[in-house]
């Protein structure tokens, strides 16, 4: 279907993504896969158009857009490569999250460089102990003069032992969420060491690895948001990943429209039974289905990124809706993609088994669809309670 009209400036917003990932990352994107390159310098001219910091403020080198105009730049950009659109994406929340929640010092200090991506970001709070249950998180950071003492290991950390500044969830005080702080860690300080490189499923021209701090050693500055903000990670973490969750979604939405668009192109024009595939009462029914999944994914991603714009009350459960519907619902087109193309959908040279094996890992980072779940369960429960009613 056609992409839903828009007034001109989000339209332009949204050509000049497409254009850019047309001409940058879709001719690369196969070779990118399967020769595990990371495609640094496609991002920084990303970065150069403003995609770094993309609803980060403009007085730090942000482009001041909206969550709405995010999640449209991250659905043209996953059509051409979902992995550098999810890096894209984790990048965009950490510099969100040192823009909104750093001191005026800390703001100068780093978001220019991360907005234009001169300085690499990764989000540091998944553990090898505490994946989806992130209030338990062990890794330590102990006040020691002015400095803190960071201690203890991350895992599956985007852009592990490449990036150049790691934002560091790290327990200050006692346990549960109340006792976890936020910390800006650069690329080089003593102590800080990386795994190898992780052999994943999908992903591949984006590495992933374990971020390990040995007594890392890092000033009392480096606490986001100065000394009021020790005990405040927990909460600056989840509404990171608020807008995560929708960036994400959107990378699943644009690799699953990437794939129905060749899987409509090819029943159209693939010969079979005396008549194109597409005349097979089967294969229409499924494109229907497919694309289907694609209105309802795209407009349940819009309606959550326009309540978290508007800071609505219900936003964290419509992000957590739209995660675990779009990413679901995604993968799923894709694979029915897959299945249309029959054997060569298999095939490398299609596109569409990587970006099967792309979409696969939405449903898990950024909170497992199982834990969007519960956040979804919960917030209807306490609508009841609270005396809200229901929907």
């Amino acid at each position: 279907m056609p992409y839903p009209k828009l007034p001109d400036d989000d339209r332009i917003v949204v050509e000049a993504a497409r254009d850019f990932a047309r001409k940058r990352l879709a001719p690369y994107s196969l070779e990118w896969d399967a020769t595990a390159h990371f495609p640094v310098d496609e991002m920084r001219e990303a970065a150069s158009l403003g995609m770094a910091g993309i609803y980060t403020s403009e007085d730090v080198g942000g482009s001041g857009l909206r969550r709405i105009d995010g999640v449209r730049i991250f659905e043209e950009l996953a059509k051409a490569d979902p992995v550098t659109a999810a890096f894209l994406s984790i990048h965009n929340m950490c510099t969100w999250m040192v823009d909104t929640y750093g001191t005026p010092e800390q703001r100068k200090r780093w978001v220019p460089a991360m907005a234009s991506m001169e300085s690499i970001a990764s989000y540091c709070l998944t553990e090898p102990g505490a994946g989806s249950d992130a209030a338990a998180l062990s890794t330590s950071a102990r006040r020691d003069g002015d400095h803190f003492v960071l201690r203890g290991s991350k895992q599956f950390i985007s852009g592990g032992g490449v990036s150049d500044v790691y934002v560091v969830m790290a327990r200050t005080g006692d346990a549960g969420a109340r006792g976890i702080s936020t910390f800006v860690v650069e690329k080089g300080t003593p102590g800080l060491s990386f795994g190898p490189p992780e052999a994943k499923m999908g992903w591949h021209n984006q590495p992933t690895a374990q971020v390990v701090f040995d007594d890392v050693r890092v000033p009392a500055d480096a606490m986001l948001g100065g000394p009021d903000g020790q005990g405040t990670g927990f909460s600056i973490a989840m509404n990171g990943l608020n807008g995560g969750r929708l960036n994400i979604a959107a990378c699943s939405m644009g690799g699953a429209q990437s794939a129905y668009d060749q899987a409509l192109v090819y029943a159209t024009e693939r010969e079979a039974f005396g008549g194109p595939l597409i005349a097979e009462p089967t294969i229409a029914a499924t494109l229907a289905e497919m694309a289907t999944s694609l209105e309802a994914s795209r407009l349940m991603l819009w309606r959550a990124a326009e309540a978290l714009d508007a800071d609505d009350p219900d936003k964290v459960e419509l992000c957590a809706m739209a995660k675990r519907f779009v990413t679901e619902n995604c993968f799923t087109v894709a694979d029915q993609a897959l299945q249309l193309h029959g054997g060569y959908g298999y095939l490398h040279e299609t596109g569409i088994e990587k970006i099967v094996r792309d979409l696969r890992v939405n449903r898990i980072l950024e909170g497992t669809n199982e834990i969007m779940r519960m956040v979804i369960g919960r917030a209807e429960a306490q609508r009841v309670t609270s005396g809200k009613g229901t929907r």
